[in-house]
C-alpha cells in the first residue's frame, strides 16, 4: 500500500473513531440532568399509598397515590437511585409494596407537575425508615 493510501486509511479511522466517542458521549451528557427538572432548592414533604415500585436502570421510580388539597386523588411519580445504589443503603426491590404507607421528601418538578426526585432524600415506609438511612437527607451521588 503507498504512502497516500495509507494516510487516507489512517485519517477515516481516526474519523470513525472520533465520532465513535463524540457518539458514545452524547447519552451520558444527557443523562443526569435532575437540576433541570427538579427544584433542587426546594424540598416537599409528599404523602401517599404506594400504587408501584420499579426497580430499574438507571433510577428507580415509585409511584404515589397522593390526596391534594381538594381531597382528588392524583398519581405522583417519584425518581430514585439506581439499583446499585438502592442496595448500598439497605434496600431490596421489595422494600417498597403496593399499599404501603409513605411520606417521603422530594425534589419538586419545576414544570409544576405531580413529580419529584428523591436521590437520598428522608422516606419512611409504614412509619419506619426503611433499609439502614439515617432518616437524615444524604448526600446525593
Amino acid at each position: 500500500m503507498d504512502k497516500r493510501r495509507s494516510a487516507e486509511l489512517g485519517l477515516v479511522m481516526f474519523g470513525l473513531l472520533m465520532l465513535g466517542l463524540v457518539m458514545g458521549a452524547i447519552p451520558a451528557l444527557a443523562h443526569h440532568g435532575t437540576a433541570a427538572s427538579y427544584d433542587q432548592k426546594k424540598l416537599v414533604t409528599i404523602k401517599g399509598t404506594v400504587s408501584e415500585f420499579l426497580w430499574r436502570n438507571p433510577h428507580c421510580a415509585l409511584f404515589l397515590d397522593v390526596k391534594d388539597e381538594n381531597g382528588k386523588v392524583v398519581n405522583y411519580s417519584i425518581e430514585m437511585f439506581s439499583p446499585n445504589l438502592m442496595v448500598g443503603r439497605g434496600y431490596t426491590k421489595t422494600v417498597l409494596k403496593r399499599g404501603d404507607e409513605v411520606t417521603i421528601e422530594v425534589h419538586p418538578s419545576l414544570a409544576g407537575t405531580p413529580s419529584g426526585e428523591c436521590l437520598g432524600c428522608k422516606l419512611l415506609v409504614n412509619g419506619k425508615v426503611p433499609g439502614n438511612q439515617s432518616g437524615k437527607q444524604s448526600e446525593k451521588q
